[in-house]
């Protein structure tokens, strides 16, 4: 009877041991799976618009693949800009693309590029320098969704936006998810990942930024505030707003007016509004 109990108790024992080396095993695998995830990302750009932004923009391609068979639109401009730039274009059977791809709609042609380069501030504030205009900085506390992120980067760009400053943590960074949704804005926007937002407030401020946060709690409405001059505006997190060490380094806050029962704004919409608000007292000043 003791030896059964025995017998048994070890079997229990082995049993509890191989499942805890699935679990481990299971981890591992899955942390593997997520940072080719990540690597894949971090290199590949989808979709004609992006593909033609990327192309025209001069960057680097390590190759191009494009779905095999009959070609229409878009695609052969691209093939030929690639063949002149002497950029390898590979064919692949839809199948194969649909494995590749990270987007449904990746319309035939995938990009496979060097890592994004990020910039220091200095490179940001020197671009203003070389246009010869005051400092335009948008700064973002902690935009964790990849399409607000692209949509941001996209209207910062046509608004004339010198630079987008992102923390590296707790963050969505550029992948090709923000490229597409970018509209390839992302080639042509100087963005910085620095470690600590509140640290790049205080260099901008001494570089002479004013610095504009946006909280729903201020009495200031934005078309009430000077927006003109070198300035940096704050967006916040989707659902926790600027986080208040943030806040309480901001030279004043604004807000916008919200007269439905939604007392938010989608974050980039919220850029939208502000950033071209300033656009527009710098036209009127001129």
């Amino acid at each position: 009877m003791k030896e059964r109990r025995k017998h048994d108790k070890k079997i229990k024992k082995n049993k509890k041991s191989n499942i805890e080396k699935k679990q481990v095993i299971s981890r591992k695998e899955e942390t593997i799976k997520k940072t080719k995830e990540e690597r894949k990302f971090d290199d590949q750009i989808e979709g004609r618009n992006s593909v033609l932004e990327l192309l025209e923009s001069g960057k680097d391609i390590n190759k191009i693949f494009v779905t095999r068979g009959e070609k229409h639109g878009s695609i052969n401009k691209i093939i030929a800009i690639a063949k002149e730039r002497k950029i390898i274009v590979v064919e692949k059977d839809k199948k194969q693309m649909e494995e590749m791809a990270q987007e449904e709609n990746y319309q035939g042609v995938i990009a496979i590029v060097p890592p994004f380069e990020y910039v220091e501030i200095e490179d940001i504030l020197q671009t203003a320098k070389e246009r010869n205009e005051d400092p335009f900085v948008v700064i973002l506390d902690g935009i964790e969704d990849p399409h607000n992120l692209g949509s941001i980067i996209r209207t910062a760009e046509t608004a004339g936006v010198h630079g987008i400053i992102i923390p590296k943590r707790r963050a969505a960074s550029v992948n090709s998810t923000v490229n597409k949704t970018s509209a390839g804005a992302v080639e042509h926007m100087k963005i910085a990942r620095v470690n600590n937002i509140s640290d790049s407030i205080e260099e901008l401020k001494k570089q002479g930024l004013w610095i504009c946060g946006t909280d729903i709690e201020t009495n200031k409405y934005y078309y009430n505030q000077d927006l003109t001059g070198p300035l940096g505006i704050v967006i916040g997190n989707e659902g926790k707003g600027i986080s208040d060490k943030v806040k309480k380094n901001c030279d004043f806050l604004v807000k916008i007016p919200m007269k439905g029962k939604v007392t938010s704004l989608n974050a980039s919409v919220s850029t939208g509004i502000i950033v071209y608000e300033a656009v527009k007292q710098r036209m009127i000043k001129k």
